[in-house]
């Protein structure tokens, strides 16, 4: 079991909250995954393992690591949330066309927080950054259309 897992189950500990095989197996989906998956995508990815789980029970776990801070919750706008397991702040760019999400990694807008705060007088309590466009696999399918 990974360092990163094993850190996450502490955490989990800490707050009282019960390890169960599903809820351990939906952690390491998303710690392990570099998609930024929806509740079915989870859902899909573990049924053969757990075939009496059901998608509520990833929902729930799902909104339990968000409501720990473990995972972020990520709402496009579209029907479905995505969700996304995340030791470092960063972005994300969103093909418009097939809803592809891919992080980007920028430590230069680290400071956006304070500067919002110095300009404003806000008390900045957190920001996101979303690029929309078209992915690379998408560009060449419109392409050959």
């Amino acid at each position: 079991m990974s360092q990163i897992v094993q850190q996450t189950l502490r955490k989990l500990k800490e707050h009282d909250v019960r390890i169960t095989p599903q809820r351990q197996a939906v952690l390491e989906f998303m710690i392990g995954t570099h998609m930024h998956p929806t509740a079915d995508d989870v859902y899909r990815a573990l049924s053969g393992r757990f075939p009496n789980m059901s998608v509520a029970t990833i929902y729930n776990n799902l909104r339990l690591f968000t409501s720990l801070g473990i995972i972020e919750e990520m709402a496009y706008g579209d029907a479905s949330s995505h969700f996304d397991f995340a030791q470092t702040k960063h972005y994300h760019a969103i093909c418009e066309n097939c809803g592809k999400v891919v992080d980007i990694f920028y430590p230069e807008l680290d400071d956006v927080e304070v500067i919002a705060q110095n300009l404003t007088g806000f008390m900045v309590t957190g920001h996101r950054m979303e690029v929309h466009g078209i992915c690379p696999e998408c560009q060449i399918k419109q392409q050959k259309s």
